[in-house]
C-alpha cells in the first residue's frame, strides 16, 4: 500500500508553463498526488480513475493506493500540468488526449464528457533500463536453449509476429528479438510512440504524428509502414499493428523484406491468426479471406505468444510455426508451449529448420524432444 499524499493547495501544481518531464535524477517536478508513484522505480503504470480511485502496477500486479486529489478539477490541472508543455491540449471538443513524457513514458488522459466519473490519467513509465535476453531468462520468461533458437530465427530472417494481451511484455521481447538481428543490417523501426531500445548503429526510427486542431497533419503506421519500403531497408520492425498496415506488412514480407518483426494483440497463436485476417480487410481492399490466409501463409513463419500470468509473471507460452496451407486453411503447429511451470518441446520439428542450417545454426534434434507425447498440427 502506498502512502497517502496531502491534497492541501500546496500539492496543486501551479501553471507556471515550466517544462514537465518524468523525475530523474533527483530532479523533483510537481504532478500532484502521484509524484511519489512516478518516482517510485518499482511502479511501471499508474492510473488515475477520477479524484479518488489511484492504482498503480507493481510486478505485474494492480494494487489500490491511499493516493486521492481533491476532486475533478484538481485532476483536471494534473492533466495540464503533464500535457502543456509537450504542446498538446485536451478540452470538450477534444476530450482524449495521447502523448509521450521526455523520458518516453505513455499518457493517456480523457476528461468530460467521455470520463463518465472524472478525469482519467493512465501513465505507462519507460523502463530506464533496457532489459535483455539475460534479464528474461533470470526472470524464468524463457530458458537459455529457446533463447539460442529464437536467436536463430531472428538471424536466419524469419519473420515473427510477437503476440499477447495488454501489459504482457510483447514490447519488451520485441527488444529482445531485435538486439540478434546483425549489426550490419539497416533496420526502420515503425512505433506510434518511440519505445524500442535497440542497440544496433544503423536505425532509422519512426514514430507516427497526431493531428493538429484542424484535423490535418496525421501520420499513421500505415503511411509509415509504406514510405518505410522506399528506405532500403533490410529489417522493418513494426512496434504494434492495430490496423490496415497489416496487410502492407504481409506484401513487405512477401517482397524481399524477411526478417521482419512485430506485435500485436491476442490471447492465442490461433487469435493471431484471426487478428491479421481482421486487420488485413480493415486496409479496405476486398480481398476474399482465402488470398488473405495465402498471404500470411507465404509470410509468416513464426508466431511468439507473451502472456502475463495469474502471479504477474510475464512468459512465453508458446512458440508456433505457421506451417502452410491445407485447402483453404491455415495449419499451425506448436513448438514448444508453456505447461507445468516452463516452456516444453511438443516433439515437431519445425518445417523451416533448412532455413536455420542454411544459416549456420546447427540445432540439435534434443531441443525439440518432448518429455511426453508430441501432437499433431492443429488446422486453422
Amino acid at each position: 500500500m502506498v502512502a497517502s499524499v496531502s491534497t492541501n493547495a500546496s500539492a496543486t501544481p501551479a501553471h507556471t508553463g515550466a517544462p514537465a518531464t518524468v523525475p530523474h535524477n533527483g530532479d523533483h517536478h510537481d504532478f500532484g498526488p502521484i509524484q511519489p508513484l512516478l518516482d517510485d522505480p518499482t511502479v511501471s503504470e499508474v492510473m488515475v480513475n477520477g479524484p479518488n480511485l489511484v492504482y498503480a502496477e507493481r510486478k505485474g500486479k494492480l494494487e489500490k493506493t491511499d493516493i486521492k486529489f481533491k476532486d475533478n478539477d484538481h485532476v483536471r490541472e494534473v492533466i495540464e500540468q503533464i500535457i502543456r508543455p509537450l504542446g498538446r491540449r485536451v478540452d470538450r471538443k477534444s476530450p482524449m488526449v495521447d502523448a509521450r513524457l521526455p523520458d518516453g513514458s505513455r499518457v493517456n488522459a480523457v476528461i468530460a464528457p467521455c470520463a463518465v466519473d472524472g478525469p482519467s490519467i493512465t501513465i505507462r513509465k519507460f523502463g530506464k533500463g533496457k532489459l535483455g535476453v539475460a534479464d528474461l531468462i533470470k526472470f524464468g520468461s524463457m530458458t537459455q536453449p529457446v533463447a539460442d533458437f529464437l536467436k536463430a530465427c531472428v538471424v536466419a530472417r524469419l519473420n515473427i509476429v510477437v503476440a499477447g494481451g495488454t501489459g504482457s511484455g510483447k514490447t519488451t521481447l520485441l527488444n529482445v528479438l531485435s538486439s540478434f538481428i546483425p549489426d550490419d543490417e539497416r533496420i526502420v523501426t515503425i512505433e506510434d510512440a518511440a519505445e524500442l531500445k535497440l542497440h544496433q548503429e544503423h536505425v532509422v526510427r519512426l514514430e507516427t504524428a497526431k493531428p493538429d486542431l484542424d484535423g490535418s497533419g496525421a501520420v499513421e503506421i500505415r503511411d509509415l509502414v509504406k514510405n518505410s519500403l522506399r528506405m532500403r531497408p533490410e529489417r522493418i520492425v513494426v512496434g504494434e499493428c492495430r490496423g490496415g498496415e497489416a496487410l502492407d506488412m504481409l506484401q513487405a514480407m512477401n517482397t524481399g523484406h524477411d526478417g521482419s518483426l512485430t506485435t500485436l494483440h491476442a490471447n492465442t497463436p490461433r487469435d493471431t491468426i484471426s487478428r491479421i485476417e481482421t486487420m488485413s480487410l480493415m486496409a479496405g481492399i476486398d480481398f476474399p479471406v482465402k488470398v488473405i490466409r495465402e498471404q500470411i501463409a507465404s509470410a509468416i513463419e513464426l508466431i511468439i505468444q507473451q502472456s502475463r500470468l495469474r502471479d504477474g509473471s510475464r512468459k512465453i507460452t508458446y512458440i508456433t510455426e505457421v506451417a502452410g496451407m491445407e485447402g483453404d486453411k491455415l495449419t499451425l503447429q506448436d513448438i514448444f508451449r508453456y505447461e507445468g511451470d516452463q516452456l516444453r518441446p511438443t516433439g515437431l520439428r519445425p518445417v523451416f529448420m533448412p532455413k536455420l542450417d542454411h544459416a549456420g545454426f546447427q540445432i540439435a534434434p534434443q531441443m525439440f524432444m518432448p518429455q511426453g507425447h508430441g501432437q499433431k498440427p492443429g488446422r486453422w
